[in-house]
C-alpha cells in the first residue's frame, strides 16, 4: 500500500485518524502499530513477520546491551545485532547481485554457473535496517536510553508514515516522541501536517507521474530512435520525476506524523538550487546524508584525518556504499563513484572556480552534473546509460521518432517553477510561511481551501490514469 493510492486515500487513512483520535492517549501508540502492520502486510504480507521478528530480537540484544557492565560485552552485542540486520539486508537485497556477477566470471572460466532461486526483496528493507541500526548504536554510544517498552520500539521501527521510504529517523530524534508527544498534539500542527501531506500529494501525483510517464517513454526507446532531443527530454524529465516522487513522499510522511504528533526531520531542502554537488548532498535525502555522516564517514575518520588521500578515500568510499544501498546494480555502483568523484574534485580545485564564476552559472554547472547523474540511476545497464549520456551530447536532432505527450509541457513547467521556486529571499520565506505552523486564521482558511482542492485534483488524477509508480519501492 502507497500513500498515493484510492486504497489508502478514500479508506485506510480516514479509518486510521478516526480511530487514532479516537482512542484514549494511552491506547495511541497500540493504534499506530495496529494499523502499521496492517499497512506493511497489505503489501507484504509474508514479510512483516521478518521485521517483527527482527525487532524482538534487537529490541532484546540492546536491553542486554546497556544492562552490560563490561565494554567487552557491550561490543560484542552490538557486533550481533548489526551482522543480524545488515546480514538480513544483504540476502535480500544484494545476493541476487552477486551471484549474477559471479555466474558471469564463472561463465567466462567455463565453468558451470551456481545454481540460484531469486530472492524477493521486502519493501522498505533499506530504511527500516537503517533505523534499527542507529537504535542499537545510539544505545551503545550513550546517546540516548533504550526504550523500556517493547511495543514503543515496535512502534519506532513500523511507524507506517515512514516505514517503506522514509524519511530515516534516527531513534534519538524520535525516543522522547514516542513516550510523549502532547506538545506537539496541537490544532495548529494537525492542520500544518494536512498542509504538508497534499502538497506532498501533490507533487508525486500531479507532476511526479505525468512526466515519470514521458521519461519510461524515453527509456524504454531503441537506441535507433534515440536522437538528442529525446536523450535530453528523458534525462530532465528523470531529474524532475525522482525529485518531486520522492520529495512528495517524504512530505506526505512528514504531514502525516505532524498529523499523529511526531515532528519527524525534513529530506529535502530545494536540492537543484546547489550551486556543488557538496552543497546538493545537504540538500538532497538529508536524512539518509544524516546517517551516512554519523554512522560511517565519521567512523571512517570524517576529515579529522592526516592527509588528503584518507579524506577523499573516505568520501568515495561512503558515496560507493550510498550508491549499492539505492540499488544492487552496476548502475548504482557507477552513480554513488560519480558523485564521489565530484566532491573530491571540489575540494581539490572546482568550489574555488564556482567562486569565480557566480552562483548563477555553477548553479546551471551542477544542475548538469545531477542530471547526467540521474540517467545512470535510471537506466537498466551500463550501455543504456553511456548510450542515452553519448546522445544527449551528439546534437542529433534528425533521426528520432518520439513524440511528447499533450500535458507534459504543461507539468515541466509546473516542475522546474517549483523546483527552482525559492530562489529568492521572497519566495524563501514564502514557503517556509506554507510549510510553517504559525497561520492567521486567514492564511489558515487560504491554505485549507488550496490543500482540499489538492486533494482533489489528486484523487482525480490516480483514478483516470492508469501510471502511478513509486520509485523508491524498490530500495
Amino acid at each position: 500500500m502507497v500513500f498515493c493510492s484510492i486504497t489508502f486515500l478514500i479508506y485506510f487513512l480516514p479509518i486510521f485518524l478516526l480511530a487514532y483520535h479516537l482512542v484514549p492517549d494511552k491506547f495511541k501508540n497500540a493504534c499506530i502499530l495496529i494499523f502499521s502492520i496492517i499497512f506493511y502486510a497489505w503489501g507484504g504480507p509474508k514479510f512483516i513477520f521478518v521485521i517483527l521478528a527482527t525487532t524482538l530480537v534487537d529490541f532484546l540484544l540492546v536491553a542486554r546491551m546497556a544492562e552490560s557492565k563490561t565494554q567487552k560485552t557491550k561490543k560484542l552485542l552490538l557486533i550481533i545485532s548489526l551482522v543480524l540486520n545488515l546480514g538480513l539486508l544483504f540476502y535480500f537485497k544484494y545476493c541476487n547481485f552477486f551471484i549474477e556477477n559471479i555466474n558471469a566470471v564463472l561463465g567466462l572460466a567455463g565453468i558451470n554457473e551456481i545454481s540460484w532461486l531469486k530472492i524477493i526483496l521486502p519493501i522498505g528493507i533499506s530504511f527500516y535496517t537503517f533505523e534499527s541500526v542507529t537504535y542499537v548504536v545510539d544505545v551503545y554510544r550513550g546517546v540516548h536510553k533504550p526504550l523500556k517498552n517493547f511495543w514503543h520500539y515496535q512502534t519506532y521501527i513500523l511507524l507506517f508514515p515512514k516505514l517503506i521510504a522514509g524519511p530515516i529517523v534516527r531513534y534519538h530524534d524520535i525516543a522522547d516522541q514516542i513516550t510523549n508527544r502532547e506538545k506537539n498534539y496541537t490544532a495548529d500542527v494537525k492542520l500544518s501536517g494536512f498542509y504538508t501531506f497534499c502538497i506532498g500529494l501533490a507533487k508525486k501525483v500531479i507532476i511526479a507521474n505525468t512526466i515519470g510517464s514521458q521519461a519510461d517513454d524515453v527509456f524504454k526507446l531503441d537506441a535507433q530512435h534515440l536522437d538528442s532531443a529525446a536523450a535530453w527530454t528523458g534525462a530532465i524529465a528523470y531529474t524532475f520525476q525522482i525529485y518531486f516522487d520522492f520529495s512528495g513522499y517524504s512530505d506526505m510522511a512528514i504531514g502525516l506524523c505532524k498529523i499523529m504528533g511526531f515532528r519527524i526531520p525534513e529530506n529535502f531542502n530545494n536540492p537543484y538550487l546547489s550551486t556543488s554537488i557538496t552543497e546538493f548532498w545537504r540538500r538532497w535525502h538529508i536524512t539518509l546524508g544524516t546517517w551516512m555522516k554519523n554512522y560511517l564517514y565519521i567512523p571512517l575518520g570524517g576529515n579529522k584525518v592526516n592527509s588528503n588521500a584518507k579524506l577523499y578515500r573516505n568520501l568515495l568510499v561512503v558515496f560507493l556504499f550510498s550508491g549499492l544501498w539505492h540499488g544492487a546494480a552496476w548502475t548504482f555502483v557507477f552513480w554513488g563513484a560519480y558523485h564521489g568523484f565530484f566532491l573530491i574534485i571540489e575540494r581539490l580545485f572546482l568550489l574555488k572556480v564556482y567562486e569565480k564564476i557566480g552562483k548563477f552559472i555553477s548553479t546551471l554547472l551542477t544542475f548538469l552534473v545531477v542530471v547526467i547523474g540521474w540517467v545512470y540511476f535510471r537506466a537498466e545497464t551500463m550501455a543504456q546509460a553511456n548510450h542515452i549520456v553519448t546522445s544527449m551530447f551528439s546534437f542529433n536532432f534528425a533521426d528520432g521518432k518520439f513524440a511528447l505527450h499533450n500535458d507534459f509541457y504543461f507539468s515541466l513547467t509546473l516542475a522546474a517553477f517549483f523546483a527552482f521556486f525559492a530562489c529568492t529571499t521572497f519566495t524563501q520565506k514564502l514557503q517556509a510561511k506554507v510549510y510553517g505552523e504559525n497561520h492567521t486564521v486567514q492564511s489558515n482558511s487560504i491554505l485549507l481551501c488550496i490543500s482540499i482542492i489538492l486533494f482533489y485534483i489528486s484523487l482525480s488524477y490516480i483514478a483516470a490514469l492508469d501510471f502511478n509508480p513509486f520509485i523508491y519501492f524498490r530500495f
